[in-house]
């Protein structure tokens, strides 16, 4: 008995997407694999500022210590990957036009998420870390595990760089025809209240440290919205033409 078409296509489209997620996952491996072999060096990069040497409390949390570096490495190595395999994917989906932006937006998705990760290393991570060690010098001795240090570190990078990335979201999304300039415009104040929340609460408890991190990610918003109106109508005036 023959098999229904739509069953076949289901079920190419499943193999396909196995295919995308496991070329992706060789590439996460092969990059933590590659970072393990240099993870200490990168740990004494990440520590070269501090003036004492970070606590382990039992025998495997060097090795967490060194999982999680390497993990985060492995990350921003990937991504590229990641966003090409999730491209060839939907490409056959794609309009020709579309399919050539999508190509093109796969390293500034790269690049946007150095700089997000940068942004929240460089600036924000020393930053949060300076007020939480000026609340404990006077009540307390302060002792960081190297677990809790390196988690801590992630959670103020990885978050930014994927945050870094909405200009190229948006630029996508537009080329399909999902989002527009006007939507966005009117979403405005609803983009800067979730904004707000996020800055606020991801940074020590004082203005100044708020202005610092909603002032790039409201930033972000308006340069997305700027990249909506250029695509927007650069897509009109080809239809018009």
């Amino acid at each position: 008995m023959a098999r229904d078409p739509n069953e076949q296509s289901v079920i190419g489209h499943l193999e396909e997407m196995r295919s995308r997620l496991i070329r992706t996952l060789i590439a996460f491996i092969v990059s933590m694999a590659a970072a393990l072999i240099y993870v200490r060096d990168i740990y004494q990069w990440l520590v070269r500022d501090m003036d004492r040497k970070l606590v382990l409390l039992g025998p495997s949390d060097v090795m967490w210590v060194y999982m999680m570096i390497a993990g985060a490495v492995a990350i921003a190595v990937t991504l590229p990957v990641a966003a090409y395999q999730t491209w060839r994917f939907v490409q056959p989906a794609l309009p020709a036009q579309a399919q050539r932006s999508a190509l093109m937006l796969i390293p500034g998705i790269s690049v946007l998420f150095l700089v997000g990760i940068g942004f929240g290393y460089f600036i924000l991570f020393p930053m949060v870390l300076r007020f939480m060690n000026e609340m404990a010098t006077d009540e307390f001795a302060v002792m960081y595990t190297a677990q809790k240090y390196f988690t801590f570190m992630i959670h103020m990078t990885i978050p930014f760089g994927l945050l870094f990335e909405m200009p190229a979201v948006v630029m996508f999304l537009t080329r399909l025809g999902i989002l527009d300039p006007k939507r966005l415009a009117k979403a405005r104040k609803a983009a800067y209240f979730v904004l707000c929340i996020v800055a606020v609460t991801i940074t020590p408890p004082d203005v100044l440290s708020d202005i610092i991190v909603i002032v790039p990610l409201f930033l972000l918003y308006e340069v997305s919205i700027s990249i909506s109106k250029f695509v927007y109508r650069k897509q009109l005036n080809a239809l018009q033409s």
